[in-house]
């Protein structure tokens, strides 16, 4: 029997996990999970991010216009910020300010964790498909599974290192667990340029080929 299921994406931690420095950026979500769960009937697929700032804030838009082409793909944001942070290296010899500021993304896995919770209490799927190696979630997915324990809960973790001991927390929580399959990538790509609802034409980034 045809399972309903519905896709849960964290956005950064399929990026940093499988896809940045590679050409498969330019990814059709829809298309590559509908090769991944062939056997399943595909409800929804949420992909949470954040918008970030600087130069890569144009290539960002330019993908989110992309995926708003998918009529499964809907996108919820969090928060992109800047946290200080100070050397604590003892060696350091620097006399200057010690301070600097890294990016870190905000709301995800509690956007991630209230729309699992929801889906669950409105009995939108029978299956959840979670890509994310975030122990964060472990919390959420533990929820699901003692409060509806009739919907599978499916973890793939995005990682370029398919060992089994990436993200273990999570993999453990969920019903079943793998890494996400990195060869569908390349089979799974938006056209080179797409046209948008209002006419407008986009196309993939340069730096991504």
């Amino acid at each position: 029997m045809t399972k309903r299921s519905i896709v849960y994406i964290d956005g950064f931690n399929l990026y940093y996990g499988a896809l940045k420095g590679t050409p498969h950026r330019w990814l059709d979500l829809q298309k590559y999970f509908e090769k991944l769960r062939q056997d399943d009937e595909i409800k929804k697929i949420w992909y949470f991010t954040a918008k970030v700032t600087g130069s890569p804030s144009q290539r960002q838009q330019i993908y989110l216009d992309a995926l708003a082409t998918s009529p499964l793909v809907e996108v919820v944001f969090g928060l992109y910020k800047r946290k200080t942070l100070r050397c604590k290296v003892k060696e350091c010899q620097y006399q200057g300010n010690k301070e600097y500021k890294v990016p870190e993304e905000k709301k995800t896995d509690v956007n991630i964790a209230l729309q699992m919770l929801d889906d669950a209490y409105q009995g939108a799927c029978d299956r959840m498909i979670l890509v994310s190696g975030d122990s964060d979630l472990v919390p959420a997915v533990n929820f699901v599974k003692k409060r509806y324990p009739q919907i599978e809960v499916i973890v793939y973790i995005p990682a370029t290192n398919r060992k089994r001991g990436a993200a273990t927390e999570l993999r453990d929580a969920a019903d079943k667990d793998k890494t996400l399959p990195l060869k569908l990538l390349s089979k799974a790509q938006f056209p080179e340029i797409i046209t948008l609802a209002s006419g407008q034409k986009i196309s993939k980034p340069d730096t991504w080929i």
